[in-house]
C-alpha cells in the first residue's frame, strides 16, 4: 500500500535548475562545516545560477535527518542565513533517507494544488557532526548537581555516578538502527543478500561499477555541472571542487580484502560495497511550469508523479520495488519507458535485490498484489554516473541529489523520462 499524487493538467511542477555541494566522507574536509552552512552554500549558489530574486520565493523546504541542536527547524535557518527575506517561510522535513525527495514532494504537492508557484526544495546533512550523547545515568548526575543548592545535595548527586555512565551513545549508530525491528541498516542488507542469494562477488562487482562510473562522470565533467565549488573552513585556503569518494583506481582485489562489517563471521556486506557516511547539501528551484516559462526559464524537467510506499522495516532495502509501480501507475508509464533510472545505493546488496524483485512476476504477485512484474532494469540506464557507494549518502540529501543527477543527465541525452527512487530506513520507499 502507498500514496501517490499526480499533477493536474492545469498546474504542472517543473524543476528549473539545481546545485549541490561536493560530497565528502564524514570526518573529511567538510567536517568543520555545519549542516546549516552547507545548506546555505547550496541555496546561495542556486539563487545565483538561476538569477532568481529570493523575495519572490514562496517557501523554502529542506530535508534533514540529524537536526543540529543549535539549528532547530534548519530549513528556516538556512533560508534566513542565505538572505531569503524574513517574510518568506521555511520548514524542515524528515523521512529518513528520503528526506531530500520529501522536500521535492512537498513542493510538488503545493504547486499542484495552486498554493505556490516557486519553492526551493533541498536537503542538508553533516554526518561528521552527529554528536556523542551522554548516557541517561550521567545526565541524571548532572541534573542533580545543577538542582542541588547545598554541598550535601551535590555530594549525594555525585554518589549516584557509576563508571558505566561514562559510556556515551553514538547518535549515528542510534539513528541507523531501526527501533521497531532492532536491526541496523547494514543488517537489513545482509538479510536481503541471504534471501536473494546475492554473493559477495556480485556485490563487489556492482560496487566497482559504481566507482568506475562516478570516476568517469567526474573526469568527463558531467558531475561538475551539478556541483558548486566550496572553500573549506577554517583556513579557506583549500577549494573543494569535486566529490571525495569515487576511486578511479578501485579494483576487485582491493574490495575483496575488506572484511564483512555487519556480520563478521558469515556476512558479505563490507564497507566497500556499502555507501559512505557523508557530508553535503543540495537545492532545487521548483516552479509552476507556466510561471517558469513566462519568466524565461527552460526547465530541466517536469515532475510527472511521486509515490511513497511502506513495507517491513526488516526488508527496508526493497522500498524502491514497493514504491516504483505506484509512481509508474500515476504517471501512466512503464519501467521500459524510462531512459534513466536512479536507485540510491545504500548497499550493493540492496540494489541487486531490487533488480531481482523488479523482474520477478512471482514477487509482484505475492508481495505487490500485481499480476505482472514491474520489469527488468537495464544496467546501461541505471546510475550511469555512479551512485552512493562511490559518491556517498548524506541521508537528508540523497533524494535531492538523485533527482538532480537524473534531470541533468536526461537533458544531456535528450531523454524523456527518468525514475528516481530510494529505500528508506524504517521500511519505506
Amino acid at each position: 500500500m502507498g500514496i501517490g499524487i499526480k499533477t493536474s493538467e492545469g498546474r504542472r511542477a517543473v524543476v528549473v535548475d539545481g546545485v549541490r555541494t561536493p560530497f565528502a566522507k564524514a570526518g573529511g574536509p567538510l567536517k568543520d562545516v555545519t549542516a546549516q552552512e552547507l545548506g546555505r552554500l547550496a541555496l546561495v549558489e542556486l539563487l545565483a545560477r538561476t538569477e532568481f530574486d529570493p523575495s519572490r520565493i514562496d517557501e523554502v523546504i529542506i530535508g534533514n535527518c540529524g537536526t543540529p541542536a543549535d539549528a532547530a527547524n534548519i530549513g528556516r535557518v538556512i533560508a534566513l542565513s542565505a538572505g531569503v527575506p524574513q517574510s518568506i517561510p521555511g520548514f524542515t522535513v524528515h523521512r529518513n533517507c528520503a528526506s531530500g525527495i520529501e522536500s521535492i514532494a512537498q513542493a510538488y504537492y503545493k504547486i499542484s494544488a495552486g498554493i505556490s508557484t516557486a519553492i526551493v526544495a533541498g536537503g542538508t546533512e553533516s554526518m561528521s557532526r552527529y554528536p556523542l550523547l551522554f548516557s541517561r545515568g550521567l545526565t541524571e548526575v548532572f541534573a542533580g548537581l545543577n538542582l542541588s543548592k547545598t554541598m550535601g545535595g551535590k555530594l549525594k548527586a555525585l554518589g549516584k555516578f557509576r563508571p558505566k555512565d561514562l559510556t556515551p551513545k553514538i547518535a549515528l549508530m542510534e539513528g541507523l538502527t531501526d527501533p521497531v525491528c532492532g536491526l541496523n541498516m547494514g543488517q537489513t542488507a545482509e538479510l536481503l543478500a541471504r534471501e536473494f542469494n546475492i554473493s559477495r562477488q556480485a556485490q563487489d562487482e556492482y560496487s566497482l561499477l559504481s566507482h568506475q562510473r562516478a570516476a568517469a562522470g567526474a573526469a568527463e565533467g558531467r558531475l561538475a555541472e551539478e556541483i558548486a565549488p566550496l572553500y573549506v573552513p577554517p583556513s579557506y585556503d583549500q577549494t573543494l571542487t569535486e566529490d571525495i569518494g569515487p576511486r578511479a583506481e578501485q579494483s576487485m582485489e582491493a574490495l575483496g580484502k575488506l572484511r564483512p562489517f555487519f556480520d563478521r563471521r558469515h556476512g558479505t556486506v563490507t564497507a566497500g560495497n556499502s555507501c559512505m557516511v557523508t557530508d553535503g547539501a543540495a537545492a532545487l528551484l521548483v516552479m509552476e511550469e507556466e510561471r517558469a516559462r513566462a519568466e524565461g526559464y527552460k526547465p530541466l524537467g517536469r515532475i510527472r508523479a511521486i509515490s511513497f510506499a511502506g513495507l517491513d522495516p526488516v526488508r527496508m532495502g526493497l522500498g524502491p520495488t514497493f514504491a516504483t509501480p505506484l509512481a509508474l501507475d500515476q504517471a501512466g508509464a512503464e519501467l521500459s519507458d524510462m531512459d534513466l533510472i536512479e536507485i540510491n545505493e545504500a548497499f550493493a546488496a540492496q540494489v541487486l535485490a531490487n533488480e531481482v524483485a523488479f523482474a520477478s512476476e512471482r514477487f509482484a504477485q505475492e508481495h505487490l498484489g500485481r499480476t505482472s512484474a514491474i520489469g527488468g532494469i537495464d544496467r546501461s540506464r541505471l546510475n550511469v554516473n555512479g551512485g552512493a557507494i562511490a559518491l556517498g549518502h548524506p541521508v537528508g540529501v540523497s533524494g535531492t541529489r538523485i533527482a538532480l543527477t537524473a534531470l541533468k543527465e536526461l537533458r544531456r541525452r535528450g531523454g524523456e523520462l527518468a525514475l528516481a527512487t530510494l529505500c528508506v530506513g524504517g521500511g519505506q520507499g
